[in-house]
């Protein structure tokens, strides 16, 4: 594990942070500031919200950032696993322009350049707005260096 990464557990997951892969797309701490909130110290409260919201917050990072895994195999609930099923099969891509950010695309998707090169992509994928990413067309997070408005 890289220095800088960390990991919180509240007995049930633990929650792996990278801040290398982070681009501060503030889709954590904007709709889940019990739990994550970047002025507190540690910015990650792993007891400030149930696992399963926790969960359900960490699996909508844009870049992995943020994962988890179930500290004991035997404890998953079915019905958090049959409700991110039905999200996917019911609402397959949903796209969100972040606020001065990426858009960030959430579902299955196929990306190919004008070449037919495919990209990989995730089930959540940051493309890039502000047009200084050094990674185009994903986000790396130099919106916020460049203080891009959009």
């Amino acid at each position: 594990m890289e220095s800088n990464n960390r990991e919180y557990s509240n007995g049930k997951i633990t929650v792996y942070w990278q801040p290398k892969k982070c681009i501060h797309a503030t889709t954590c701490y904007t709709q889940l500031t019990e739990v994550f909130n970047p002025r507190n110290r540690p910015w990650i409260n792993i007891n400030g919200a149930s696992s399963e919201k926790i969960i359900e917050m960490v699996n909508k990072c844009p870049t992995d950032a943020l994962t988890f895994k179930w500290n004991d195999d035997n404890s998953i609930d079915p019905s958090t696993i049959t409700k991110q099923v039905e999200a996917t099969i019911l609402h397959p891509v949903e796209i969100q322009i972040m606020k001065d950010g990426p858009l960030v695309v959430t579902g299955k998707i196929k990306l190919t350049d004008n070449d037919g090169k495919e990209y990989k992509t995730y089930s959540i994928t940051s493309f890039c707005r502000c047009g200084a990413s050094n990674n185009m067309p994903f986000c790396d997070g130099t919106h916020r260096k460049i203080a891009f408005e959009g």
